[in-house]
């Protein structure tokens, strides 16, 4: 009786077992499908060992987790090293500060910079819409801040500036050397 008033009073408990309950539930779920999996392709995997069983479930990109109760699908990985854009943006924006860098994201965000001056600084947004080297593939945000001595503050977005068109183009110019650079059969050292 006590750890009944004591599971369903506190809610401390009662979260606990939630999401003890949950846990189970999505371990039975996806053991139901795949013994579900099992049947419908006509082949048993009873006679195998545990490490071929996880072979099989690997290279059949099958297992018990939240992506095969949700739905199956299939993530391709692809990171920024190999990714033309993201190394152009990253080399073009070398010389200010960083504030975010967020691949899986597709965006970096530079901190406030200002060259010589403590009046005027510039913060650059760079959002990838596309992995290809197209113009449409790149959203480049400019935003301008002005402070008087007083340090009061206005900070403008800069809509078709010329240091976006600037940035867009050496972005797009070095992506598409890099991405040659890539393509290049690689010679072999003797």
């Amino acid at each position: 009786m006590l750890i009944k008033r004591m599971i369903f009073k506190n809610p401390k408990y009662s979260n606990i077992l939630s999401i003890f309950l949950c846990s189970l539930l999505l371990f039975i779920f996806s053991s139901c499908k795949y013994l579900k999996d099992e049947k419908k392709d006509g082949r048993s995997l009873a006679g195998l060992s545990a490490d071929e069983k996880r072979r099989i479930n690997i290279d059949e990109g099958r297992g018990a987790g939240l992506a095969g109760i949700v739905g199956n699908r299939k993530t391709t990985y692809e990171f920024s090293s190999s990714n033309p854009m993201w190394r152009a943006s990253l080399e073009t924006l070398d010389f200010i500060p960083l504030n975010t860098v967020d691949y899986s994201g597709g965006m970096i965000i530079t901190d406030w910079y200002s060259e010589n001056t403590d009046t005027e600084s510039l913060k650059i947004t760079v959002r990838f819409l596309s992995n290809e080297i197209r113009s449409d593939s790149l959203k480049i945000i400019v935003h301008s801040k002005n402070c008087n001595p007083t340090n009061n503050c206005k900070i403008t977005l800069l809509n078709n500036s010329k240091i976006q068109q600037e940035l867009n183009s050496v972005i797009l110019s070095r992506a598409s050397l890099l991405e040659k650079e890539d393509k290049k059969p690689k010679k072999k050292k003797n």
